[in-house]
């Protein structure tokens, strides 16, 4: 090698070490999130670097891909270039932008979130029913997403949060003044599907529960000895015990809103429920379409079960508050009020979309009276505001789409519709948004019509495919339990449900 030579080896690898310490030093990330008002903004984030990993930093409760603040976090960083996406529920605008750093930068990403709606100004209070994340995380995730009612399930199967420390003697917390969480919610998830437990005051003790035995009817029966005003959902609809859930009359809502529907993705099968045609429902969407089907499926035999919504965040990626149900309370937010409203189905579910809907004037959950030899208009006014893109609202009668209200690519829309009646049935409103990769809608509860001279609309269809359903149930669980004691006990609740289902079917008054 020449001097020369010699002389830019060395040049070059003095070169490469101090572009190498360079890299080294850490940059600095400041963001900080304000309100109109100029205030502090408590808000989720999105932070990607530049091979699409997200960033969790310390000090700040995170989750999958995101991460939540009060409205201003501090992060060190290795220099690259970061994508970010900042968001605070459905009714706040969406941040997004990109941002460079080089070692020993100090940059800062501050901004306005502005609403797109307030709902809560005009009585609506929002809740997600399934949250798995820490209890201590939980008011500033609730902050965070703009979210009123958390029931925060701390018992779950296998885990149990209290085993080893003492349960408080008040569960419910409430602070802002609209906000409350309960810290004993409960779920038993098993072979025939999940069923969520709130409003006891200790676990139920499903430790050492198999995964067919015992019947998950009989933990609902021992919630219901604890408490004869627990309230039992279920967690989605395709469960393979749904169908005996819904005989038993013990549970108060069902999730249409739930964790298969994810903000960037679906989990396209139904995991251990029952499946769908998925060439007549396809992915990526066919499950979300699906979970309606069924939810129709029971509103047409005659049942009065209104919809819940929950994400599961702490177990399935999503954030806090991402499927969730609002619903209507008059007057000043309590914990029992929202519920009430809850069970009366003045409410709509949403991940997205937002639908403040009337029909002649009366919110969802309403039951019109259907006089006889008279038909019954109805007219729906609704407010429909969306950041995502919304080519048409809906309205379901019976199951069935019988109208679609075309929506102009604007932000918010006053719209209205109009249906008759002229025997008894059901209807509700319905907005499903164009992003291919997730199921994002919303959907209010259903109004009833109902005759005092006529019994209710049952459909022959509905009732045929519950029967055919909890009777394959009825013989997988057969199958799955060859102790003979067991399979009784549990066969019990299964002959049950395939009765009632039969006996509805014999009592079908429509296709």
């Amino acid at each position: 090698m020449t001097r020369i030579a010699a002389l830019a080896s060395i040049v070059a690898v003095l070169s490469l070490i101090a572009s190498s310490s360079a890299a080294d030093e850490p940059s600095f990330l400041r963001f900080d999130i304000r309100d109109t008002d100029n205030q502090a903004l408590p808000c989720r984030i999105h932070l990607f670097d530049s091979a699409n990993k997200p960033v969790k930093p310390e000090g700040y409760p995170a989750w999958n891909d995101h991460f939540v603040c009060g409205g201003s976090a501090d992060l060190v960083l290795q220099p690259d270039t970061y994508r970010y996406e900042i968001e605070r529920g459905p009714e706040h605008e969406r941040l997004s932008g990109t941002i460079g750093l080089n070692a020993n930068d100090s940059k800062g990403v501050s901004d306005t979130l502005d609403r797109i709606a307030d709902l809560r100004s005009l009585g609506w209070y929002s809740g997600d029913v399934h949250v798995h994340r820490p209890v201590e995380d939980v008011p500033l995730l609730m902050q965070a997403e703009d979210l009123d009612i958390a029931p925060v399930i701390t018992w779950w199967n296998q885990q149990n949060l209290w085993a080893d420390r003492e349960i408080p003697a008040t569960t419910l917390t409430q602070f802002d003044g609209h906000r409350f969480y309960d810290v004993m919610a409960g779920e038993d998830e098993r072979g025939g599907g999940a069923l969520l437990f709130y409003g006891l005051k200790r676990p139920l003790e499903i430790t050492q529960a198999e995964r067919e035995f015992p019947s998950p009817l009989t933990y609902a029966g021992m919630a219901r000895e604890a408490n004869p005003e627990v309230w039992i959902d279920i967690e989605k609809p395709f469960w393979w015990d749904a169908p005996v859930w819904l005989a038993s009359g013990v549970t108060r809502t069902i999730g249409i809103a739930n964790n298969h529907m994810c903000r960037s993705r679906m989990y396209e099968n139904e995991a251990w429920g029952r499946p769908r045609d998925a060439e007549r429902l396809p992915n990526p969407r066919g499950n979300g379409y699906w979970t309606q089907e069924i939810y129709y499926h029971a509103l047409n035999c005659g049942l009065r079960l209104p919809p819940s919504a929950g994400s599961a965040s702490g177990v399935l990626p999503n954030p806090v508050g991402y499927n969730r149900v609002y619903v209507q309370v008059d007057g000043e937010l309590t914990w029992e009020k929202w519920w009430e409203g809850l069970a009366a189905g003045r409410s709509f579910v949403t991940n997205g979309p937002l639908l403040n809907c009337r029909a002649n004037r009366e919110l969802p959950g309403h039951e019109f009276e259907l006089r006889p030899g008279e038909p019954l208009l109805v007219n729906i006014d609704f407010n429909l505001a969306s950041l995502d893109h919304v080519p048409g609202v809906e309205i379901i009668q019976n199951g069935a789409v019988i109208q679609t209200i075309a929506v102009d690519d604007v932000r918010e829309l006053q719209l209205s519709a109009s249906l008759t009646f002229n025997e008894p049935g059901w209807f509700l409103v319905r907005a499903i948004t164009d992003r291919p990769e997730t199921f994002r809608f919303a959907s209010t509860a259903p109004y009833y019509v109902a005759a005092k001279d006529a019994p209710p609309r049952i459909s022959r269809t509905s009732a045929e495919f519950f029967a055919k359903w909890a009777a394959e149930r009825a013989e997988r669980v057969r199958k799955a339990l060859p102790d003979p004691e067991q399979a009784r006990a549990v066969l019990a609740f299964h002959d049950d449900a395939v009765r009632y289902w039969n006996d509805v079917l014999a009592r079908a008054n429509a296709e």
